[in-house]
């Protein structure tokens, strides 16, 4: 398999959001602006893309009986580099609002689930075009997920204001919005998807 194929395998085939439904706990919880969905999306690619090139250059001198430890202390590294990055670079309100969730990458299925299951087969290169294509799959609809629900939620996208406040519906920026959002994008990414 070619790395433009590998890359397009996580935006489509393998998407983690729309596809697999993998990484929900922040996928409903950080989407409430598209910024947040963004930032979210960037960090936990960030991580994936770290995380597959390091286990990928270590899988022949890690032991079985301790890979799965091993993986976590990698992801482990990375998240924390990412988070004292973000507490030094990234804006306060970015902080602020994916909170938990920056620490909460450590135990992201999507990370754990392609160390396992592609970065330790694989050759570094390889494992790094099957990151960034499922970390552009988790950035992707993260983003479309919270563009979708501060439009309707708030009247705006990206912080600017695009419709008047007289339209906005609040459930979209509350935990059931999160819901049926993501209810309605999946429907149209698989109708999309099956209609080729």
């Amino acid at each position: 398999m070619s790395n433009i194929k590998i890359l397009l395998n996580g935006l489509i085939k393998e998407n983690p959001i729309f596809v697999l439904f993998l990484g929900m706990c922040p996928t409903l919880a950080t989407t409430t602006s598209a910024i947040n969905g963004l930032s979210m999306g960037l960090a936990t690619m960030t991580v994936l893309i770290c995380t597959n090139f390091v286990i990928s250059c270590i899988k022949k001198v890690t032991p079985d009986m301790v890979r799965i430890p091993v993986f976590i202390v990698v992801i482990a590294a990375f998240v924390t580099i990412l988070q004292m990055f973000m507490s030094a670079y990234a804006p306060d309100s970015v902080n602020k609002a994916l909170g938990i969730y920056i620490p909460l990458i450590v135990v992201n299925c999507i990370i754990l689930g392609r160390a396992e299951s592609f970065a330790c087969k694989n050759t570094p290169l390889t494992s790094i075009f099957d990151a960034i294509g499922i970390g552009l799959g988790f950035t992707l609809g993260l983003t479309l997920l919270g563009s979708v629900r501060e439009l309707l939620g708030s009247g705006s996208l990206f912080g600017l204001r695009m419709l008047p406040e007289t339209t906005n519906i609040l459930l979209f920026v509350l935990p059931p919005g999160a819901f049926l959002t993501l209810g309605y994008l999946v429907a149209i990414f698989n109708k999309i998807r099956t209609s080729k």
